[in-house]
């Protein structure tokens, strides 16, 4: 069963140690992220100088499915932007709601401005701090 859908930030936190890494590691097991996630993670780590070859290894680890961005999910992301652009969503944002609305799952992000917009949108968010 999957529980949540992580987001860049909550998978960051994790990988960095940061504060909220405790509630994403204990809901690892069986979550997904998709693929435009999992390209917000290697950029980050691109940008501070890593090379493919450090960040295969760090992001294989994780035990978490990726998901193709496909396009349903493109529609339900770009749907998502008139109630989402007030809190400053992006897209990388709404691509992880778009997944967990479209499964019913929680998306589990450290971005506060998320809760602002959950109910209107229909999502399901838990902040990791």
């Amino acid at each position: 069963m999957i529980q949540v859908v992580l987001d860049a930030s909550a998978i960051l936190a994790l990988l960095r140690n940061e504060r909220g890494a405790e509630a994403v590691s204990d809901k690892l097991a069986g979550s997904l992220m998709t693929t435009v996630t999992l390209s917000e993670v290697v950029s980050y780590y691109a940008r501070t100088g890593a090379s493919e070859g450090q960040i295969r290894p760090l992001l294989d680890n994780l035990q978490t499915e990726c998901v193709p961005f496909d396009e349903d999910l493109a529609y339900l992301a770009g749907l998502l932007l008139p109630k989402t652009r007030p809190a400053g969503l992006s897209f990388g944002d709404r691509a992880c709601l778009a997944l967990a609305k479209r499964l019913g799952a929680t998306a589990l992000t450290a971005d506060r401005s998320w809760q602002r917009i959950a109910g209107a949108i229909g999502a399901k968010v838990e902040l990791i701090r």
